[in-house]
């Protein structure tokens, strides 16, 4: 018996080749997103872009005044001290709860049963900002529990105003957010070391490898791509910081301690001056997405020269 051979399949010209219909499905999916995206995050920065250069007070018409609320906001010693508060909280991020996670990590890597020597760390992290500013406010307030505990043991230090004095204030709110972020970090970084093959540190320890030349050479260059992510998430955080210096000090005494994002809300709804308000949010975004962007340019280009 012959079999006949079925004609084949036509393809109209309406349909497009199989690869543009499936790019022309994924655009129809993608849309709905993009469109929300828009709309919830880079509608607003638009209006706060625009607010920026008028005179507007929350209640009635905002009257264009161009570049003036931008003059206003450099020639104001109040931002630029601002602005070194926010500096303060840049390096202290970096520096304390991404070194203290890589630490945590490094000391439990190894260990059965690790995660329960991280956990401790990691509890603050479910803790909100607030809660966290609370907390600290407690411990660190004049004849609050630290200095109580200075007097008993009779050890220096009981006479530091730990949230009254700058920048010590703005240094402790950075060891409070250090509390609550270094769990994550070293959750992070324990995945990191978790992931590296065995065979090169093996073939290190066989090497005569340990200790600080353990790190230098095989573990800190496996986990370099998880700490970009980790560094350059710690600095967008560290340029919004809001919560935790809302709840210590309210950016007090007077204005010590205030950040740029503080700055900013204060602007906008205590003083109800929404366009310096949208001046210092617009500069804050610009500040953010270059620093995190050069960061990870950098970084990224680094990791490719050595590949």
């Amino acid at each position: 018996m012959t079999t006949v051979a079925a004609p084949p399949t036509t393809r109209t010209k309406a349909e497009g080749p199989p690869g543009q219909r499936y790019s022309w499905s994924a655009r129809g999916f993608a849309t709905p997103a993009l469109i929300l995206v828009g709309i919830v995050l880079y509608l607003p920065f638009v209006w706060t872009g625009y607010l920026s250069f008028t005179k507007y007070s929350g209640v009635g018409k905002a009257s264009w005044v161009g570049i003036q609320n931008y003059r206003d906001m450099f020639s104001n010693p109040e931002f630029y001290n601002a602005m070194l508060n926010t500096l303060y909280w840049v390096v202290g991020t970096i520096a304390l709860p991404v070194g203290l996670g890589l630490a945590i990590a490094l000391l439990a890597h190894g260990i059965r049963g690790s995660f329960w020597y991280k956990l401790p760390f990691l509890l603050p992290y479910a803790i909100s900002g607030v809660a966290v500013g609370v907390i600290w406010t407690f411990i660190l307030q004049t004849d609050g529990a630290l200095t109580e505990a200075l007097e008993f043991f009779n050890l220096p230090g009981q006479d530091l105003r730990w949230l009254l004095d700058s920048p010590l204030n703005t240094w402790m709110m950075i060891i409070a957010s250090t509390w609550q972020g270094a769990g994550v970090n070293a959750l992070l970084f324990g995945i990191g070391l978790a992931s590296i093959p065995i065979g090169p540190v093996e073939a290190a320890r066989i090497d005569g490898a340990s200790g600080w030349s353990m790190f230098r050479h095989i573990y800190w260059p496996m986990l370099r791509p998880l700490t970009t992510v980790v560094v350059g998430l710690a600095i967008v955080g560290s340029l919004k910081t809001f919560d935790v210096v809302w709840a210590m000090t309210k950016g007090g005494p007077g204005k010590q301690s205030e950040t740029l994002a503080l700055r900013m809300w204060k602007s906008t709804f205590q003083e109800n001056q929404w366009g310096l308000g949208g001046a210092i949010a617009v500069f804050l975004t610009v500040i953010t997405v270059l620093a995190a962007g050069l960061y990870l340019r950098r970084q990224l280009s680094e990791s490719r020269s050595v590949v």
